[in-house]
């Protein structure tokens, strides 16, 4: 079932000589911030609905929009709890609908005898609005789900990174407030995946976490705070360097460096507000026109975090030891050796992927390992080298088996004769579907004992 709402109430958008140097300092600070990170006032609208999403709407409603112009707003609807995304597309159509059929009606001119609701949405548009404007906004109807219970609770899962996040970014060169990114990308969520196979906290694709970390099928950085936190602030400081601005490199996060730059020489201006509004390259979707913008919102709303969402007590950061491996080690003698649950190995080293953990493959030599303090009998990073047994100290990983897919095979069968599973062989493979293999595709096996010979 769903709810059309009118949108008529107004959007909520030392000694004495070190007294007189603090007064400049702070007086500098957020002038520093505006230079690196500009708030255009032509953006105002746009960066004012972004704050809405975040701070206002939550993820069982929807805010019925223009795509182009953020500020015309038409209503919001409800989404049905636990809603399927086949049913929450239903839902957004079905309220898409209702304001395409008025605004077909006004784009033929219609401007007499109005009902309310016809009324109502033509003012929300300036009153010399053309009819081709009305026809063309038919087409650009579109519905945003609201995130703002969401980033309440991505405020306080950030608090477990935020201090490694923030000295990354400074070691990196770029600007502190970069810091509130992922509130954009995942809601700091180090387990959410996006629809086109993006991972972790900061939505590496694959092919862009691997210039920066491990992506294979022993380990994904992707999928670890701390070493994504590491690629991420790499990546802009890239982008910075070959775009000259940081708004122009926030924006080629989603974008790329090479969308950026055509952007610019098409328009002949690194201005973001020009790009934003007049920019209509063929990849230059919504998501990339508003990356800006969601996140100069969502900076915002996390630095007057009180004021949206009252009391914030965000989590505290994880006390565990660190240390990096000299040599390859089993996940099963680290559980053995410390008294470390499988669990709490897992979650503390999430970049460690099936083949680890069922036993195909070692933890690699040089891995970054994360212990529980409170669960290991170690108490220092030596201990922890130390009481690992000298039998179980490998020089070299565990080698990959494969198998060549023939004509006749099917994952299924192969999964059979190998004594492994379907999914194993999609997760091990990086695998989009597990209905299609090719003649001639080579297929990474898991290599536990078990397996039998090819």
């Amino acid at each position: 079932m769903f709810f059309f709402k009118n949108n008529n109430k107004p959007v909520k958008q030392g000694g004495n000589f070190s007294r007189y140097l603090l007064i400049p300092m702070l007086l500098w600070a957020p002038l520093l911030l505006a230079d690196v990170l500009p708030r255009p006032v032509g953006l105002e609208p746009e960066i004012a609905f972004w704050r809405t999403v975040f701070s206002e709407v939550s993820s069982e409603s929807g805010l019925i929009h223009d795509n182009r112009h953020l500020n015309i707003v038409y209503g919001s609807v409800d989404i049905p709890a636990k809603a399927s995304p086949s049913q929450r597309r239903r839902v957004f159509n079905k309220a898409k609908e209702h304001y395409q059929q008025i605004l077909e009606q006004l784009a033929r001119g219609k401007r007499k005898n109005l009902s309310a609701e016809q009324a109502r949405v033509l003012a929300l548009w300036p009153g010399n609005v053309s009819n081709k404007e009305l026809g063309q906004a038919v087409e650009r109807l579109r519905v945003q789900q609201g995130l703002a219970d969401r980033f309440q609770q991505g405020l306080i899962r950030s608090g477990q990174w935020l201090s490694h996040i923030e000295r990354s970014l400074e070691l990196a060169g770029v600007p502190a407030g970069l810091a509130a990114l992922p509130h954009v990308e995942s809601s700091f969520d180090p387990t959410a995946y996006s629809h086109i196979g993006a991972a972790g906290l900061w939505q590496f694709t694959r092919s862009t976490g691997k210039r920066f970390m491990q992506i294979d099928h022993v380990v994904d950085g992707r999928r670890d705070p701390f070493f994504s936190s590491e690629a991420a602030a790499k990546l802009l400081q890239d982008n910075y360097r070959a775009l000259g601005s940081w708004p122009l490199a926030i924006t080629a996060y989603n974008h790329g460096v090479t969308g950026m730059k055509r952007a610019v020489k098409t328009l002949g201006t690194d201005d973001i507000a020009q790009i934003v509004h007049h920019y209509n390259g063929r990849a230059f979707g919504f998501a990339s026109r508003n990356f800006y913008v969601a996140f100069l919102a969502a900076l915002e709303v996390e630095q007057n975090a009180g004021k949206y969402f009252g009391v914030v007590t965000k989590a505290l950061p994880r006390d565990e030891l660190v240390v990096v491996l000299p040599h390859f080690v089993p996940a099963a003698v680290l559980e053995q050796t410390y008294g470390v649950s499988r669990s709490a190995l897992r979650e503390s080293n999430p970049a460690l992927m099936p083949s680890v953990w069922d036993g195909s493959k070692h933890i690699p030599r040089g891995f970054t390992l994360r212990l529980p303090r409170q669960q290991t009998s170690a108490a220092t990073t030596e201990d922890v080298l130390a009481a690992i047994p000298q039998a179980y100290r490998f020089d070299t990983q565990t080698p990959d088996r494969y198998h060549k897919v023939r004509r006749g095979d099917a994952l299924s069968a192969i999964a059979a004769r190998y004594n492994t599973s379907v999914s194993e062989l999609v997760a091990w493979n990086g695998l989009k579907s597990r209905h299609r293999i090719r003649i001639g595709q080579v297929l990474r096996l898991p290599t536990g004992d078990s397996l039998a010979a090819q």
